[in-house]
């Protein structure tokens, strides 16, 4: 069987991620108090206590997911072969982490740059996010050209199963047309909570900034196959994976292809690595006959190790 981790996107957050696995083992206490070092600030104590508002703070939520995803791979790493990975948006650089492309130093300072930035041009320019249910990609696709213009921006955002996208853009704009997806047979049409138009081009500026960091950190070809968000396609080579972490930050999340392409490339489990298990639910509307799991919470770790064992 071939097995690919999964890194969790924006959304899955809640208070008290990471607190049972901190105190479950030692390790990982040492590990997550590094990453506080790197970041320094005691991000830990936000995951742990809140409140749920900071924690949705992007410049928060990016590193946390990270850190999470991180800690999940380290403690099921020696038992579980890994084939290849992805990440879902931020869940990205979890992703590249995990194939060994960039080490965690690196890796959690660009998440948090990342965040700081999405957070504070979502600060400056005003944009949301909405899902839409129950409409083909193409009706999707046209309905956004059709609604992008005179300074307006509205584009897909996320392609994240059949019938369920996400768009992004100006926030009153879209607002107020978004009655245009309902008239066209979405089946629900509903904003998201986030600071900012992500993966649109309203994110033009923070890519910029972001983009400078990522040139001058080192990445290096990675040990497994990373399927971008970008291009759907894996990636290992080092400057293909800087690119693709630049580009991101605008272009829509192929999540559905992704997923399409990792099985039709023999991958048929899918183990999520974070908090939730939103991205076990989408792979589950886009491919069949795949087994997929989840790994949150200590006593997730302690089941998967078990059944790995008992092989």
């Amino acid at each position: 069987m071939n097995t690919a981790f999964l890194c969790t996107g924006q959304g899955s957050q809640y208070v008290g991620m990471l607190k049972d696995l901190v105190d479950k083992y030692a390790n990982i206490a040492d590990l997550v108090n590094e990453c506080d070092e790197i970041l320094g600030y005691p991000l830990s104590n936000i995951c742990f206590e809140g409140p749920i508002d900071r924690l949705k703070e992007t410049r928060y939520t990016q590193p946390a997911l990270f850190i999470h995803s991180a800690v999940l791979y380290s403690l099921i790493k020696n038992h579980i072969k890994v084939d290849a990975v992805a990440g879902h948006s931020v869940g990205e650089y979890a992703a590249l982490y995990i194939a060994g492309a960039l080490d965690l130093e690196d890796a959690l300072n660009l998440v948090s740059l990342r965040g700081q930035l999405m957070y504070s041009i979502g600060s400056e320019i005003e944009g949301t996010m909405f899902a839409v249910i129950g409409l083909e990609d193409e009706k999707v696709i046209k309905i956004c050209e059709e609604l992008n213009k005179d300074g307006n921006i509205v584009v897909p955002a996320n392609f994240n199963a059949p019938g369920q996208i996400v768009v992004s853009g100006s926030a009153e704009y879209l607002r107020q047309n978004v009655n245009v997806f309902k008239e066209a047979g979405a089946r629900m049409v509903k904003e998201l909570v986030v600071s900012g138009a992500f993966h649109s081009p309203l994110m033009e500026t923070a890519q910029q900034q972001l983009a400078a960091a990522i040139d001058s950190t080192n990445f290096v070809d990675a040990k497994l196959p990373i399927y971008s968000n970008v291009y759907a396609k894996p990636l290992t080579k080092a400057e293909e994976l800087r690119d693709v972490l630049t580009k991101q930050l605008t272009a829509p999340v192929q999540w559905k292809q992704l997923i399409v392409n990792m099985h039709q490339d023999g991958i048929n489990k899918f183990i999520e690595l974070g908090p939730g298990k939103v991205l076990q639910g989408l792979v589950k509307r886009i491919v069949d006959d795949v087994e997929v799991l989840g790994v949150d919470t200590a006593e997730d770790v302690e089941g998967i190790l078990k059944n790995e064992s008992a092989k």
